[in-house]
């Protein structure tokens, strides 16, 4: 319906005026200023709205009121606007009764408008993430015990999930298995605001944790978010291995690797090390089953080949021989 035409002018306005709780109070959109600056009335059935503060300091008059939407349509009568604040649910009662007079054929409706003032940017859900966390912390039994030490398994747990995710290529999985992993980077920075353990370091917390990230990722992509150029994957890894280099200012290639990590993935990875920074470091001779492994691990890394993932792969098809011996169906 056409708002300047007559029948608009006698029937008015509704405007459902929605708004995000991921983003701070007060901060409307132009649209959504003027639309409440020109209303006949503006209504909020939540006396305790977020905005609502925002709203009365910028001379808004903001009554507290949850018409039923013949009530609504009423108080549109002679060409009014009227601006309805929804609540966080969306106030679904209001506009499935507004549905239902506009549906029958009945009703002169008037013109119906949803406005969003405020909306979610890409990423505004780990904001929920975060707020879900420090709650289960402060009032779930088992999560309030935690430490860092104690998560140490799940973290190791969920990475080796979010693995078998990709190579099954399960895009569902995938998805579950990346919120797992960062449910642990959310509840191990949550951790941490606390303070420093039984050693007393500084706290820190999620925004720290971003934020480092951030700047690391910056520096470290001269080549977009600086001056230098890169046309391929080569220089780029060139790039971000001169400015870690740079950065941790490291007297060992060794030094950053995790000794911790599966056998074949620490061999391939000491060999890149050797590799990229143009050493010739002899093998060390030995007897037994670990040296030959250790050189077959290097000999996949210079192929260009991972041996771990290689591995994982030779032995997913060994489970299915054995699971096709045993008559059971993959």
């Amino acid at each position: 319906m056409n708002a300047t035409s007559p029948e608009a002018a006698a029937t008015g306005r509704i405007v459902l005026l929605t708004t995000s709780h991921r983003v701070a109070p007060g901060l409307l959109s132009w649209p959504a200023w003027q639309a409440l600056h020109g209303a006949d009335r503006v209504l909020c059935a939540d006396g305790e709205h977020p905005q609502l503060p925002y709203l009365r300091e910028a001379g808004i008059t903001v009554d507290e009121a949850a018409p039923t939407a013949e009530e609504l349509i009423d108080a549109c009568a002679g060409g009014h606007t009227v601006v309805v604040v929804a609540t966080g649910e969306g106030e679904p009662t209001l506009t499935d009764g507004l549905a239902r007079l506009a549906g029958s054929g009945r009703v002169s409706m008037p013109d119906l408008e949803l406005l969003p003032a405020s909306y979610d940017l890409p990423g505004a859900r780990l904001l929920d993430l975060v707020q879900v966390m420090d709650r289960i912390r402060t009032e779930c039994p088992w999560s309030s015990q935690q430490t860092h030490k104690g998560l140490a398994k799940y973290g190791i747990e969920e990475a080796y999930e979010l693995v078998e995710a990709i190579e099954d290529g399960d895009r569902e999985e995938l998805r579950e298995e990346l919120g797992d992993v960062l449910l642990q980077v959310v509840f191990h920075a949550r951790i941490a605001e606390e303070g420093g353990d039984e050693d007393g370091a500084a706290p820190f917390s999620i925004d720290d944790v971003a934020g480092g990230i951030v700047t690391k990722l910056i520096h470290r992509h001269p080549h977009v978010f600086g001056d230098e150029t890169a046309t391929t994957p080569e220089e780029v890894k060139e790039h971000w291995l001169r400015t870690k280099a740079v950065e941790k200012q490291r007297e060992s290639v060794t030094e950053g690797i995790p000794l911790g990590q599966p056998g074949l993935a620490l061999a391939s990875k000491l060999a890149s090390r050797v590799r990229t920074a143009g050493l010739e470091v002899p093998l060390p001779s030995g007897e037994g089953i670990g040296y030959e492994l250790l050189a077959m691990a290097v000999r996949a890394e210079a192929a260009g080949v991972d041996p771990e993932a290689a591995l994982r792969v030779a032995a997913r098809a060994y489970r299915d021989a054995v699971r096709a011996a045993e008559g059971v169906s993959s």
